[in-house]
């Protein structure tokens, strides 16, 4: 077993009590999990986690028990996904090791075959046969043509048998990727897909010339209800948002959440009147929604979100539209919450 440098002791010894010192400022409870994130954090081995804990703690003061969640499956619990992917790849090369063997299974009795057949046609070049001599070699052709028969009608149930599996493997791989761009919570995509996805979407609205808006929601008071009723009420209001943000948003639009309470709403073809309308359209519904509480079928009463549009510009890359709609999303909170925000001047004069 290797052996730590007393440095590296020493290093590891610093970032574990850094982690534990802000467990206890910024965290809700000193979960395995809590830590994990923490101490990744404080390691600085991943940038996009890091730069995820300061912009929640920037905007909340402290993680919720449902960020490190969040932020723990979207950047640390990746190694489960690629273990299930190495479990894949295994079988898959264990199956295309069964058809290499049965290709030359297959291959070795069709060469076995053609020598038979050249020997006997050697045999009939050689002259008329004798009658006796003709009944072996027809014996033998017989014989020969249904073994391979019988191995043709063998490798066919093992070729049907391998299809099965490698289509079963394909569903697999299918569902294993899928899984790692999800948010397990919401079943909307995660924070990392989502900013692929905003990249290859500019760049689409580019070379097409059309347009293209971003909408940034975020939840009102989501503290408060984690705060007064508990996490799981709180999961419940994140999955409510979701569903109306399904219901609302036509098919083309790619719907994710970052993590925490804000979501994220690309519209690709879509210019401002029709995203404001979007926009609108989640609002007043989650409004309209009462929420109830599971356990004891209590009413919370109302949720409300707050909303910043964003449309692509001239020169916008990924990083500047998505500020600008966050932007926009904290003028809404600023001017009183519930309200949706775009980065017109005219709509952001109305609430500053």
């Amino acid at each position: 077993m290797s052996q730590d440098t007393p440095s590296d002791r020493d290093r590891s010894f610093a970032l574990a009590k850094r982690a534990n010192d802000l467990i206890h400022d910024y965290g809700p409870c000193a979960t395995p999990r809590a830590y994990a994130v923490w101490y990744s954090y404080v390691s600085g081995d991943l940038p996009l986690l890091g730069d995820a804990v300061k912009r929640l703690t920037a905007q909340n003061g402290c993680l919720t028990e449902s960020d490190i969640d969040t932020l723990h499956e979207t950047h640390l619990d990746g190694r489960r996904l690629a273990s299930a992917a190495d479990d894949v790849s295994r079988v898959v090369l264990s199956e295309i090791a069964a058809v290499t063997e049965i290709l030359d299974l297959s291959l070795g009795s069709t060469a076995q075959y053609g020598e038979s057949l050249r020997g006997l046609a050697q045999d009939l070049a050689q002259g008329v046969p004798s009658r006796a001599r003709l009944g072996e070699i027809l014996s033998t052709l017989v014989s020969t043509t249904r073994e391979v028969v019988a191995n043709n009608r063998i490798l066919e149930a093992r070729m049907r048998d391998t299809r099965g599996e490698i289509e079963t493997l394909r569903e697999k791989l299918e569902a294993t990727r899928l899984e790692s761009l999800t948010d397990t919570l919401t079943s909307l995509f995660n924070r990392k897909h989502f900013e692929e996805t905003l990249k290859a979407t500019i760049d689409a609205a580019r070379g097409r010339a059309t347009p293209m808006s971003l909408i940034i929601l975020d939840i009102d008071f989501f503290k408060r209800f984690n705060d007064l009723y508990g996490h799981l009420t709180g999961d419940q209001v994140l999955r409510l948002v979701a569903i109306v943000m399904r219901e609302s948003a036509g098919k083309q639009a790619f719907l994710a959440r970052f993590g925490g309470e804000e979501f994220g709403i690309v519209l690709p073809g879509v210019d401002r009147a029709a995203a404001r309308q979007l926009a609108e359209t989640v609002r007043a519904s989650v409004m309209g929604r009462e929420l109830v509480k599971r356990s004891t079928g209590e009413s919370l009463g109302k949720i409300t979100v707050s909303l910043g549009i964003a449309v692509l510009r001239q020169g916008d890359t990924p990083a500047s539209l998505m500020e600008r709609a966050d932007l926009c999303m904290f003028a809404a909170k600023r001017a009183g919450r519930n309200r949706a925000v775009d980065d017109t001047a005219e709509s952001l004069s109305q609430v500053a």
